[in-house]
């Protein structure tokens, strides 16, 4: 016995350090994602916000709770079937490209690290996008930015940004996509603190259009792949142009639009 008794002592105390250690990072992390909890439930929408990671949970969780305004949109039909509005949507540089070649808006986006990515909507809006959460009937983003326009001064903020989408077909067998989108935002500049009762809602309407311009475009843009797709395919193309597995899946989409036999097949 006596040869094990020194590592064994060195070995139990190693175990109990080791032991007491992840308890308490165990323990840390409960609080902190109790601490962090999030609603699912927003405007009478449910949202899986309680999917979404425990450290940008504890980055929403003031947003949510201390926000300086809150909006909800929709619901807003756009005229595209699901899986062709979820492309755009996950394809942001794409779909901006489309929507200011095409006259629809002045939209700009640029791809970043981490699947994040930079987006104006070229009348004084802008920021980063980091999208946090999506299934087939979700997505959850988190967003920085800043707004400077004719009625504000410039004013910087976050925003936790909730999307809904469901799936409609109409009578006329026009599948179309209507989306509900629920925001909340909270302005970093401390100056207008003391303003806020004045201030917020005209910072409401402000956000109120700027999302309403946002829904607008996409369905300007569904209506012009029906429509045009002539034109669609041409701005896709016309040099500097979109990548060809951007191009291949555009021409499959307007395809399954235009020929119901095609809408059957996988997108690329």
């Amino acid at each position: 016995m006596s040869g094990f008794g020194p590592v064994a002592r060195r070995a139990g105390l190693l175990g109990v350090v080791l032991t007491t250690g992840l308890t308490a990072l165990v323990s840390v992390g409960q609080t902190e994602s109790d601490r962090c909890s999030l609603p699912v439930h927003h405007a009478g929408v449910v949202f899986p916000l309680d999917q979404v990671e425990v450290a940008w949970a504890c980055r929403l969780e003031p947003i949510v709770t201390h926000y300086t305004t809150a909006n909800k949109v929709g619901p807003q039909r756009t005229p595209l079937p699901h899986p062709v509005f979820l492309y755009l949507l996950d394809h942001p540089v794409m779909a901006a490209m489309l929507v200011n070649r095409l006259d629809l808006g002045l939209y700009k986006a640029e791809q970043r690290e981490q699947g994040e990515f930079w987006a104006t909507d070229g009348e004084g809006t802008e920021g980063i996008v980091h999208p946090l959460f999506r299934d087939p009937a979700t997505r959850i983003y988190y967003v920085e930015g800043s707004h400077d326009g004719r009625f504000l001064p410039r004013v910087s903020g976050k925003a936790v940004v909730l999307l809904r989408l469901h799936p409609v077909t109409d009578n006329r067998g026009v599948e179309s996509i209507d989306s509900t989108m629920v925001t909340y935002l909270r302005l970093d500049n401390r100056f207008l603190s003391g303003m806020l009762s004045l201030l917020r809602p005209l910072i409401g309407n402000v956000v109120n259009r700027q999302l309403l311009k946002a829904f607008d475009a996409a369905r300007r843009l569904g209506g012009a792949m029906r429509e045009h797709p002539g034109q669609v395919l041409f701005e896709a193309t016309d040099p500097p142009g979109l990548p060809d597995t951007e191009v291949a899946f555009l021409k499959a989409a307007i395809a399954a639009l235009h020929n119901p036999a095609e809408a059957s097949r996988p997108l690329p």
